[in-house]
């Protein structure tokens, strides 16, 4: 029998980010296959799907887990702490698969499952790729499923305690880069130039009316100006100012009154200023947005196995998982990971620990899940 405790601190000790996944997936397969699952390798890049046969495809469900760590030097000091120097699983990813992991192995070993699953270890959550890259490899053409399922623990949440909601859940993330240029000289003679500090902080400002100003208050949004450069000196006026910062809502519609916005502003202070302005605006994550009939059964699983809190509110944070709700019905769940010590930290804090007591939690949710609805 695996211990799961053992496994999940293993993967805590070798990071791997992003695509970059090679020692994480190759362990995860070779355990499903000495279990007997079906196991496909290489899915969007480096992903891996282990298949349980025991139903329909029209009753197939997905069950997903993310596999990769973060850039983040790790601050804590047990022995299973990372081997990678900058490399750090601070958000929890070793738990989830470790998690995942258990369930299929469950599953596999019970013979009243009349079900098929697919087990699906994503690559690149963070950086939002990792979905997308395995729905463009035929995810969903090659390993049909009705719905798919995902869950995330939560930092300062009890052990066994799980909270979701049906409609909008986590936030869209769009990125932005501002650059103004305008005529760099010396500090003591600022009328002989156009200064682009002067125009970046009137953009700053004008930034924050969009929420204030021209989002619905029912909406919640934020736009954040998170990094602000120039290429002065202490008596040098810069030529250059480049304006980078990320933007938070939960609809498409909000998301384009931000960007409408900005671009107009942009122009205007730059124009008011005699400056030329220029915007970049991309989205990195699309709103995650729970099906209700999804939500109803996901949150039915969690009941088997601890409390539930259906109406708890959207959160801020974005999540990979949206990219496959855009193409089948499914759900997002989060699940309590303590509320002491390195367990409490929150999500990408250095001294962030998953919470080894949580795995017989998820193993248990992810196992009812399995049987919900039949």
């Amino acid at each position: 029998m695996l211990d799961l405790t053992s496994f999940r601190r293993d993967l805590h000790s070798h990071p791997e980010t992003g695509f970059d996944l090679e020692r994480t997936p190759r362990l995860i397969a070779e355990v499903l296959e000495g279990a007997g699952l079906e196991v496909v390798r290489g899915i969007g890049q480096c992903g891996v799907v282990a298949t349980l046969r025991r139903g329909p495809d029209e009753t197939a469900i997905g069950l997903r887990a993310d596999m990769d760590a973060l850039p983040i030097q790790e601050a804590n000091g047990f022995s299973y702490r990372s081997k990678q120097d900058g490399l750090f699983h601070g958000c929890g990813h070793d738990g989830h698969s470790t998690m995942l992991l258990g369930a299929a192995l469950k599953l596999a070993a019970d013979p009243t499952l009349q079900r098929t699953v697919h087990f699906i270890f994503q690559p690149d959550e963070e950086n939002g790729n990792g979905a997308a890259a395995m729905i463009a490899d035929g995810l969903f053409e090659r390993f049909p499923m009705a719905a798919i399922y995902g869950l995330h623990n939560m930092p300062g949440m009890a052990l066994g305690h799980f909270a979701t909601q049906s409609g909008p859940f986590c936030a869209f993330e769009d990125n932005f880069e501002i650059t103004i240029g305008g005529q760099g000289g010396h500090a003591s003679m600022p009328e002989k130039g156009v200064d682009p500090i002067v125009a970046g902080s009137a953009i700053v400002m004008q930034l924050q009316t969009i929420i204030s100003r021209n989002v619905p208050p029912r909406e919640h949004a934020v736009v954040s100006v998170t990094e602000f450069v120039t290429d002065g000196a202490r008596n040098i006026l810069p030529s250059n100012v480049t304006l980078r910062g990320d933007c938070r809502g939960f609809s498409q519609e909000v998301s384009q009154t931000i960007e409408s916005r900005m671009r107009a502003i942009v122009e205007g202070v730059c124009t008011a200023q005699g400056a030329k302005g220029k915007v970049s605006y991309s989205t990195s994550f699309q709103p995650l947005v729970n099906d209700g009939r999804a939500t109803d059964t996901i949150a039915a699983g969690a009941r088997c196995v601890g409390t539930v809190d259906t109406t708890y509110g959207r959160v801020g944070f974005s999540e990979d998982f949206a990219e496959f709700l855009a193409h089948r019905p499914g759900a997002f769940i989060l699940m309590g990971n303590g509320l002491d010590g390195c367990n409490a930290m929150p999500l990408h804090n250095p001294s962030y620990d998953f919470n080894d007591d949580a795995i017989a939690y998820g193993v248990g949710f992810w196992t009812r899940l399995a049987h919900q609805n039949l």
